[in-house]
């Protein structure tokens, strides 16, 4: 059986990089038992990262495969969003990540400036925005993503940055985490005219289905299988800064809620807790949502095309969504 214990990702102990030597030969022995990469994942705070993967490529069935050791349900992708450019035309579990058409999926523009005043990539917010986990204005939210490079940006360009929400949320002050003990904040699907820059846009808030939110989520989440406690919150976009970002604090883009959140924001992403990956063809990057965020940086799509594809499993958010019917649970419109 291939080893699963790897060198760390940060000197603080957060994530795992493996090398894969057959990809094939992987999945299959990752099938044989399937207890133990989740547990590789659980000891690695959230993040694992696999090298040499590319038969994934020429069989993406194999990339649903590593995904079902990870939850009852691999997401089929054909029944659950109406962007369906960007599911993938032989396997609906995978969903593509492309700025090529037919997905014309952008990336993200620059930071302003691009570079730290030491020349760096930015990582912490808010000179880095975008932060978020995957759908959290569903309930309940997905645990578990794969993501896979099929074709990267080059180097230098379109890395992927993961931070450590147990961590962060260790570190943070004891009278923080009293205020944040019981509070929950308030996630909406993005590009419906509730993100922070629409509101300070003056936007018109578009009507939303129960696919998009807002869903109220806690802001301390305990995980369901390590017992961890870690922040959960995402920034910009993903959040509703009509009636938030959080439940019973002032809302709005002025408000108590906005300044709470970008303190938490700001601490969480702070480059000890930030991993940021450069990408190569065959990498994955499998990451807990419960217990990590995570952003794109820019690429330069006018002249680049960049292929990645992702899965996401569901099945164990935790007793606080215990016997709650899914609010995605629904054909797309």
């Amino acid at each position: 059986m291939p080893s699963l214990d790897g060198p760390a990702l940060t000197e603080h102990g957060f994530g795992r990089r493996l090398a894969v030597e057959n990809g094939a030969a992987f999945v299959a022995a990752m099938e044989a038992e399937p207890e133990r990469l989740p547990a590789a994942l659980g000891d690695a705070h959230g993040v694992l990262v696999l090298t040499g993967l590319n038969a994934i490529s020429d069989d993406p069935d194999l990339l649903v495969r590593l995904s079902r050791p990870f939850g009852r349900e691999v997401e089929n992708y054909r029944l659950t969003t109406p962007r369906q450019n960007l599911v993938h035309p032989e396997v609906p579990h995978i969903f593509i990540v492309s700025n090529l058409p037919p997905m014309n999926f952008a990336p993200p523009e620059r930071p302003d400036p691009p570079l730290t005043a030491e020349g760096g990539l930015p990582l912490q917010f808010p000179h880095r925005r975008g932060w978020h986990t995957d759908q959290s204005f569903r309930r309940p939210p997905p645990d578990i993503s794969l993501f896979y490079a099929v074709t990267p940006a080059p180097p230098g360009q379109g890395q992927t940055l993961y931070a450590d929400g147990v961590a962060a949320y260790a570190a943070l002050p004891p009278a923080l985490k009293a205020r944040i003990e019981n509070l929950q904040g308030l996630h909406v699907a993005p590009f419906r005219g509730y993100g922070e820059d629409s509101v300070l846009a003056g936007e018109t808030p578009k009507p939303l289905d129960p696919r998009d939110g807002p869903q109220p989520q806690p802001v301390v989440r305990i995980h369901p299988e390590t017992g961890a406690r870690a922040l959960y919150l995402c920034e910009r976009e993903q959040m509703d800064w009509v009636h938030g970002p959080f439940v019973g604090m002032e809302p709005g883009v002025h408000g108590d809620g906005a300044r709470l959140l970008y303190e938490l924001m700001s601490h969480y992403t702070q480059p000890r807790f930030v991993y940021a990956h450069a990408w190569q063809a065959g990498d994955m990057v499998i990451y807990d949502n419960r217990c990590t965020i995570h952003t794109a940086t820019w690429f330069d799509a006018k002249q680049y095309g960049r292929l990645m594809w992702r899965t996401t499993v569901w099945g164990n958010p935790g007793p606080a969504y215990a016997g709650e019917a899914r609010s995605w649970d629904l054909a797309p419109a």
